[in-house]
C-alpha cells in the first residue's frame, strides 16, 4: 500500500483527472449559475479529463524514467491513442447522438412513441482536448 501512494505517475495522474472534472462543474456553475453534481463524473465538456489524465500520466513518466525508456514510449503511445478517440471519435458520437435526438423529438411529437434520449456529451472539441492535456502537463510538472 505504501508503495501505491508514493507511486507519483499514478498520483498526478489522478489528480488531473480529479481536478478537470471539479473544473467542469465551476465550469458549468460560473455559466449557467447551477450546480450539477453529476459533471463530478461525466465525460465530456471543458476540459477533458481523459486528455488530463494521459498527459500527466505520459509527462511523469517521461520526467521520472526518462523520454528514451520503453516505459514512456507506451505511455506516449497511450495517450496519442487516447487524445484520438476524445477528439475525433468520441466527438463524432456525439454528434450523431445529437441528430438521432433531434428526430427522435421530431417523432415524439407526432406520438409516435417515447423514448429515453442519447448522451450527447461524449467527446471533446479539439480545443477541449488540448486544454485537457495542458491542465495535465501542468499537473505533472509541478508535483
Amino acid at each position: 500500500m505504501s508503495q501505491l501512494i508514493h507511486n507519483d505517475a499514478l498520483i498526478v495522474a489522478v489528480l488531473a483527472w480529479s481536478l478537470a472534472q471539479v473544473s467542469k462543474l465551476v465550469i458549468v456553475l460560473l455559466r449557467e449559475r447551477q450546480l450539477e453534481l453529476a459533471y463530478l463524473t461525466s465525460s465530456g465538456g471543458m476540459p477533458s479529463s481523459h486528455s488530463a489524465v494521459v498527459v500527466a500520466l505520459a509527462m511523469r513518466i517521461g520526467l521520472d524514467e526518462g523520454v528514451a525508456s520503453p516505459l514512456f514510449a507506451i505511455a506516449f503511445v497511450f495517450a496519442g491513442v487516447v487524445l484520438y478517440d476524445a477528439a475525433g471519435i468520441r466527438r463524432a458520437v456525439s454528434v450523431q447522438a445529437r441528430i438521432l435526438n433531434r428526430m427522435l423529438e421530431e417523432v415524439i411529437e407526432l406520438k409516435r412513441f417515447n423514448e429515453k434520449r442519447l448522451l450527447e456529451l461524449l467527446g471533446h472539441t479539439p480545443f477541449e482536448v488540448f486544454i485537457g492535456s495542458l491542465l495535465g502537463l501542468l499537473v505533472a510538472l509541478s508535483w
